[in-house]
């Protein structure tokens, strides 16, 4: 059996890696040629900061699958980075859509005048709504929260992010170690454990996500969010559960039970994916908005096109013109472009971070803190009591006395 399906990876991985690699090829350099034209015209870049490292996500994955493919000593290691990679893809897309809704200030000022429109419904409403749990408020009714939404829609995309890298690097180790087991469903292995964890972090994740685009929907549609949104989950959910799938059916042999078989499958798989990715993200992130600039930033005008459009009113019969004018940006150095992703993209990220790492460790300080006053509590009490039964036994002496 075993002889048989190594015979099988053996026939079939020459026209895989020939086919797989064509579609990676063809996924990258669409991709880079989008990024580029990005960073060529880098006129908005509260945005374009975070569109760039959601586009990158295509040839990180083409070509870590591709070279996995090609050689199965590097899966482990490529599988690793692609995790790594996509837990800071799913973050940059989060914080793509606050920066088109006028950055993190005015999210927070929208939530809370969101939040207080349902209050206007009457005193019965907002007695109501005080007395419902904030979990089943974020559950059911997102936009009550406020400022709070916002909250726990960062903590939910950073968890995530510092979790899959931890994971990562954990599997990496147990690997090492030969007690990692990958595609092994047996509790004496860490995979199935890290698959859990990651599967209810990505899910809490992705459902953070989902409550917040529920709630600002309204205000982004000038950019389309449905297509955008759809285009990156279907990447991240797709490929996830697409590895989970592919492990199950070769654990109950469905397909082959070589190792090697299964996760050169995957890679083949994500090659062909990201080539369809790559044709989507030319319509779902396209860069010819940011070709034009508004008329204030005079600094970078190069030219100017006028349209005109003739609208005949309802009544009347006469014609009304109407001109819009573009301003051309000029090209921004890329060198520049990429230095500020990096370095203000950067900051922001560990800024987050440490923000969530400071968020998920003060109930645990405040739990810790609890214990040592309640036990410090019950040490006075016995030391009370104890000076009471001394007293108490000297005053006993000193009758008898």
């Amino acid at each position: 059996m075993r002889e048989r399906e190594a015979s099988t990876y053996r026939d079939l991985h020459f026209p895989a890696s020939i086919i797989g690699g064509s579609f990676a090829a063809v996924s990258i350099c669409l991709s880079v040629f989008l990024i580029l034209q990005h960073l060529r015209f880098y006129t908005n870049p509260s945005e374009q900061k975070w569109i760039v490292p959601v586009l990158f996500m295509v040839p990180v994955y083409a070509t870590e699958s591709i070279i996995s493919l090609s050689n199965a000593k590097f899966s482990l290691p490529c599988d690793i980075l692609r995790n790594c990679y996509e837990a800071f893809a799913l973050y940059s897309f989060g914080s793509y859509l606050v920066a088109c809704l006028g950055g993190e200030r005015r999210v927070v000022e929208l939530l809370e005048n969101e939040s207080r429109e349902p209050l206007l419904e009457g005193e019965a409403n907002e007695k109501k709504q005080k007395q419902r749990n904030p979990f089943w408020k974020f559950l059911c009714e997102p936009y009550v929260l406020g400022r709070e939404l916002f909250v726990i829609e960062k903590f939910g995309l950073v968890q995530y992010m510092i979790l899959k890298t931890f994971c990562a690097f954990l599997a990496f180790l147990l690997e090492l170690l030969g007690v990692y087991g990958d595609g092994e469903f047996k509790w004496y292995y860490g995979y199935p454990y890290i698959v859990v964890v990651l599967n209810f972090s990505q899910m809490w994740a992705l459902f953070c996500l989902v409550q917040f685009y529920n709630v600002t929907h309204e205000r982004l549609r000038e950019i389309k969010p449905l297509a955008k949104f759809i285009s990156f989950k279907a990447i991240v959910f797709a490929t996830w559960w697409q590895g989970f799938g592919i492990a199950l059916l070769c654990y109950y042999g469905v397909l082959p039970k070589e190792g090697r078989f299964q996760n050169a499958l995957q890679d083949f798989l994500i090659c062909i994916e990201m080539a369809i990715a790559a044709v989507a993200h030319l319509f779902v992130f396209p860069a010819e908005p940011y070709h034009y600039i508004t008329v204030l930033e005079c600094g970078k005008i190069t030219a100017e096109t006028s349209k005109k459009t003739e609208v005949k009113p309802d009544e009347g019969g006469g014609l009304v013109e109407t001109i819009e004018t573009h301003v051309e940006a000029s090209g921004t150095s890329i060198k520049e472009s990429v230095q500020d992703i990096v370095m203000d993209g950067g900051q922001h990220v560990v800024k987050d971070v440490v923000l969530t790492i400071n968020q998920a460790m003060g109930p645990v300080e405040k739990g810790v803190t609890k214990i040592q006053d309640t036990f410090q509590q019950k040490l006075l009490d016995s030391d009370g009591k104890e000076e009471t039964e001394v007293t108490v036994e000297t005053s006993l002496e000193q009758k008898d006395s």
